[in-house]
C-alpha cells in the first residue's frame, strides 16, 4: 500500500511521508569542542569507512591541544569538501584532527539512522553547500552552518526500523562487493603469472630447459639467450617543446600492472618535456612496484620519470611484457632509493638481464599474451562494472529509505 507523502520543502530531501517532520541538526546534536593531545587520547581517523584507529606510523606532535576529543557514540564529520563522505559514529574513545566536527546526541534519536542519512551523497552536497572557501572544490563547513541544515525526522520506531534494515541490506551488498574484489585480485594475480610464465618459460611445456644463471628467471628453454637490457635496447633521450594540444603521458595515466592508458583531465604547462614516438616502450623508474609500463600507440610527451626504450633487437611487444613481468618489477623495486618517493636508477635497470627467445617465438609469445591478457582484462572489466552497479544501488537504497521514498518491508506504522 502506498502511503501518503508531502513536499518537505527542501530540495535535496524531496517528498517525505506525511507523518514525518523536519528538524534542524542543532536540535539533534551539540558540538563537542574539547582540545586534547594525541599522546593522552588515541589518534583516530575520520574516513569514508567510519571512525578508525590511526595508523601507528602517523606522526605525533608535541602540542598539548592538537586534537579534538571523541567519545564512544559521538558523530564526527570532516568539514572539508575534499574529504566528502568522511564521517561516522565513533566506536572508540580517542582524538581526531581539528578539521573535524565532533557532535554528541542531545535528544532521543536513533543515531544509526542519522549516520546512514549523513552518508548520503545528497546530504554531503547540502553540507558543503553551506561551506565557505576561496577555491570552489575546497570548502569547509563549520558548526554554525551545519546546525542550520534541515533533515528528516521519522518517528523513533521507524528510525530504528530503517537503521536495522539498512544495516542488514548494506552488509549483504558489502559481502558481495568483497567477494567480487577478491575475484578481481585473483584474476590480476593470474594475469601476472601468465605473463611471467610466458616470458621466462615460453609456450611449449615440453621444451628442453637450461639454467639461465639468473635466480629470479630460473630455467629457460635451451634455444633462448640471456642478455643485459642495455645491450638489447636503446634509450631515447629526446626533449622537445610541449604545447597544450600535444599528447602527454604522466605516471597517473598508466594502469598499474595493466599496461593500459588512463585518460585524466590534468593539464600541463608549455615546456620542454621528454618526447616519445609510436611503439616506444615506457617504463617508470618512480615507485617501480606500481609497474607503470606502456607501449606507446602514438607520438607524444611524457614525464622524465619514464625510461623510453626506442629500439629493441626483437619484438617490441615482447619487450613490453618482459618489463611488466613480476620478477623484473620486483627486482627493480628492490634497488630503489628514497623513502617517500622511491626511485630506481636507469643504470641499475639497464644492467638487468632480459630473456631473448628466437624472433619467431617472441612474436608467438607477444600474440599469445595480447590475446590472453585481453580475455582476462575483459573479465576484470565486467566485474568492475558489477562493483559500480552495486555501489550505485547501495547509494540509491540508502537515500530512498532515509528520506521515506520507500518503506521498510513489514514495518507497520503505529
Amino acid at each position: 500500500m502506498t502511503r501518503a507523502t508531502k513536499d518537505s520543502g527542501v530540495e535535496w530531501i524531496g517528498q517525505i511521508p506525511e507523518r514525518w517532520h523536519l528538524t534542524r541538526i542543532a536540535g539533534l546534536y551539540n558540538l563537542r569542542n574539547t582540545k586534547v593531545s594525541d599522546k593522552d587520547f588515541p589518534a583516530l581517523s575520520v574516513t569514508n569507512k567510519g571512525i578508525l584507529p590511526q595508523l601507528e606510523t602517523a606522526a605525533k606532535t608535541n602540542a598539548g591541544d592538537n586534537r579534538k576529543l571523541v567519545c564512544i557514540g559521538d558523530f564526527a564529520i570532516n568539514s572539508r569538501s575534499d574529504r566528502r563522505g568522511s564521517c561516522g559514529i565513533s566506536p572508540y574513545n580517542g582524538s581526531v584532527s581539528l578539521i573535524n566536527l565532533v557532535l554528541t546526541p542531545r535528544s532521543k534519536t536513533i543515531p544509526k539512522y542519522f549516520d546512514w542519512l549523513f552518508h548520503t551523497v545528497q546530504f554531503a552536497d547540502e553540507f558543503y553547500r553551506w561551506g565557505h572557501g576561496i577555491v570552489d572544490d575546497l570548502w569547509s563547513t563549520g558548526w554554525e552552518e551545519m546546525k542550520k541544515i534541515l533533515v528528516p525526522f521519522p518517528p523513533l520506531p521507524e528510525q530504528q526500523a530503517i537503521a536495522d534494515y539498512l544495516d542488514d541490506k548494506c552488509a549483504q551488498i558489502n559481502n558481495i562487493t568483497a567477494t567480487i574484489n577478491e575475484q578481481i585480485e585473483v584474476l590480476k594475480q593470474y594475469k601476472k603469472s601468465v605473463i611471467t610464465e610466458a616470458v621466462t618459460k615460453g609456450l611449449d611445456p615440453n621444451a628442453p630447459m637450461k639454467d639461465s644463471g639468473v635466480e629470479w628467471i630460473g630455467k629457460i628453454p635451451i634455444t633462448w639467450k640471456i642478455r643485459k637490457l642495455k645491450y638489447s635496447t636503446t634509450i631515447r633521450n629526446s626533449c622537445a617543446e610541449y604545447k597544450t594540444d600535444d599528447f602527454y603521458v604522466g605516471l597517473e595515466n598508466i594502469g598499474s600492472f595493466a599496461g593500459n592508458f588512463i585518460k585524466t583531465n590534468t593539464t600541463y604547462e608549455n615546456n620542454l618535456y621528454d618526447q616519445f614516438f609510436k611503439d616506444d616502450v615506457l617504463f617508470s623508474k618512480l615507485r617501480p612496484y606500481l609497474a607503470k609500463v606502456w607501449k606507446a600507440n602514438c607520438n607524444g610527451f611524457c614525464s622524465s620519470e619514464f625510461l623510453i626504450y626506442k629500439d629493441f633487437i626483437g619484438i617490441k611487444t615482447y619487450l613490453f611484457y618482459f618489463l611488466l613481468s613480476d620478477g623484473f618489477i620486483y627486482t627493480v623495486d628492490s634497488s630503489t632509493f628514497g623513502a617517500k618517493m622511491p626511485r630506481a636508477s636507469a643504470y641499475f635497470i639497464n644492467n638487468l638481464p632480459i630473456t631473448l627467445p628466437p624472433i619467431s617465438e617472441q612474436q608467438a609469445i607477444a600474440d599469445y599474451l595480447d590475446n590472453k591478457c585481453a580475455q582476462i582484462d575483459a573479465v576484470i572489466a565486467n566485474k568492475q562494472a558489477q562493483l559500480e552497479t552495486l555501489a550505485a544501488y547501495k547509494k540509491s537504497l540508502i537515500y530512498e529509505y532515509v528520506t521515506g521514498k520507500k518503506s521498510v518491508p513489514g514495518f507497520e506504522e503505529a
